[in-house]
């Protein structure tokens, strides 16, 4: 995921919810809807979580040091990580409070033409917002299914206002549901049923967004395409003779680290030991260009089936 595009994303849903949250809570002012309370702690809590995601996405630029020899990079994950639980504790903690509070005092909606207003434009200005999401996601989405997209993105941002927006679009609708059916009706009880509707579709996305975070917190290896073309870059040439093994792990959503012990000749010379791992450094880089940190072991293959395997490793020449 390029920066400048998930950045794109991240702000003009930033934008949105502000300006959503503001009409939200003012609704809620002259209305009293709880329905509408809870959206617009939805939307302040969506917004600070944009905020944290850029902030995110600007400690990750940070210089390694001795300490983080290689860098921040995860940075992102652990803020994107904190938004899934600012989105639970806030949005939907606080949401099922109030429609349980409301439930057990009704109390009829004031102004009842308001919330019905700002919703809808609301669900305009959230379209708009998800709208921009699925553009600058389908640049990098590629011929996965969003399930997937959101399964294996690697860069967390354009995944979680994805999530982030399709939930605002339904709480939206869940609200709107329940405020009309309190203006038909006039029973109040339909805007509390609203409210908790609101709080579990919220308490749901919160959970998916912490469990695809925590992944690539603990740590993720390459995708299957990557791995397989790693591998194919490594054996197209002659100068080694096989992959004994090799481990991958993403350090950030832009740099892939690549370890891998390699066969070698055992007759081989150093310089040329040298030469071939400097080639084959060369040739995984264009393969797959967020592999940056690689580190290639040479060693001589032992088939573990023989039954006087040899105890020798690679013969160095040239040394003297």
């Amino acid at each position: 995921m390029s920066a400048s595009g998930g950045n794109k994303a991240i702000v003009a849903a930033l934008l949105a919810n502000l300006g959503i949250a503001v009409t939200k809570f003012v609704a809620w002012a002259f209305s009293g809807s709880s329905s509408m309370l809870a959206e617009g702690v939805h939307s302040l809590a969506d917004s600070g979580n944009q905020g944290l995601l850029l902030l995110g996405g600007r400690k990750a630029k940070k210089d390694a040091t001795e300490e983080h020899p290689f860098g921040y990079g995860r940075e992102r994950y652990v803020y994107a990580f904190v938004v899934s639980i600012v989105l639970f504790s806030i949005g939907g903690v606080f949401s099922l409070y109030e429609g349980v509070n409301k439930l057990q005092d009704p109390h009829p909606l004031e102004v009842p033409w308001l919330p019905i207003v700002v919703l809808i434009v609301a669900m305009i200005l959230e379209s708009f917002s998800l709208r921009t999401a699925i553009i600058e996601s389908n640049h990098v989405r590629g011929t996965q299914t969003w399930v997937q997209f959101v399964r294996r993105a690697k860069a967390p941002e354009l995944p979680v206002v994805l999530l982030e927006d399709i939930a605002a679009l339904l709480g939206l609708v869940l609200a709107f549901l329940g405020v009309s059916l309190t203006i038909l009706t006039g029973n109040p009880i339909w805007d509390a049923v609203g409210t908790l509707a609101i709080g579990v579709l919220l308490v749901l996305v919160a959970i998916i967004l912490g469990v695809e975070t925590k992944s690539l917190l603990v740590g993720e290896g390459a995708g299957t395409k990557d791995a397989a073309a790693i591998e194919s870059a490594i054996l197209a040439g002659p100068e080694t003779r096989r992959i004994i093994h090799m481990k991958t792990l993403y350090l950030g959503p832009d740099e892939l680290l690549v370890a891998a012990k390699l066969s070698f000749d055992a007759g081989s010379r150093f310089s040329e030991v040298a030469g071939a791992i400097n080639t084959v450094e060369a040739r995984i880089r264009q393969a797959v260009p967020v592999a940056r940190a690689i580190y290639l072991e040479p060693d001589v293959y032992v088939d573990p089936n023989l039954a006087n395997p040899p105890t020798d490793a690679i013969v160095i020449k040239g040394l003297e």
